[in-house]
């Protein structure tokens, strides 16, 4: 039986590299798989998965808006399909999490996603929240904070590199605008950030 995955991180830890190298192995062995990413993030181009370390594969973009499982019905009406990967799965709706759901359940395709746990507020985001709640198997792919302990939380940083503490959950950005962190220097960067924007009447 298919299953749904999760593979959860902060930035920077390889979300897209396994992703890429996941879809490799299953075409080096003659299947056919289905890259899927949020229409939105358009960093490295609209409809490109591409990895820091130089990877890159097409992908078939979506909305909020679409129905996951649709649109992996009208590809398997063309050719089978193996596998479905989903690049940056934080930005799923609570709907098309359970249309992914559907999609290992009822069509026997497994799926494997990739996402941000939490947001630059320390917040899940509404796909990873449902993602961890529903996905039959979960894996944390580890990034690094600058003191050499486990990152697990991203801030957002301004011109200026200071901590944004304020703001729209969704601002798409690379390493200019977000760095992952540990826990404790989260909340070193992100309080005092908060403290200070108190003082000065911010906020």
């Amino acid at each position: 039986m298919a299953k749904l995955y999760f593979y959860y991180s902060s930035m920077n830890a390889g979300k897209s590299t396994a992703l890429l190298q996941s879809s490799y192995n299953y075409k080096e062995r003659g299947m056919n798989t289905l890259i899927l990413a949020p229409e939105l993030d358009d960093r490295y181009g609209v409809g490109r998965v591409s990895s820091r370390i130089g990877l890159e594969a097409a992908a078939t973009t979506f909305t909020i808006a679409d129905d996951l499982y649709e649109i992996v019905e009208v590809c398997i009406k063309e050719d089978p399909l193996h596998c479905v990967l989903i690049d940056e799965a934080q930005f799923l709706t609570q709907d098309q999490v359970f249309q992914l759901g559907e999609v290992t359940d009822s069509l026997n395709i497994p799926v494997l996603a990739y996402g941000l746990r939490t947001d630059f507020q320390g917040e899940p985001f509404e796909g990873s929240k449902y993602l961890l709640a529903w996905s039959d198997n979960l894996k944390e792919l580890k990034a690094i904070c600058d003191c050499g302990h486990k990152a697990t939380m991203v801030i957002r940083l301004d011109e200026h590199g200071n901590a944004i503490t304020k703001g729209s959950q969704v601002e798409i950005g690379g390493n200019d605008r977000y760095v992952s962190m540990c826990r404790k220097h989260f909340k070193e960067h992100f309080l005092g950030a908060t403290n200070a924007g108190a003082i000065h009447g911010v906020g």
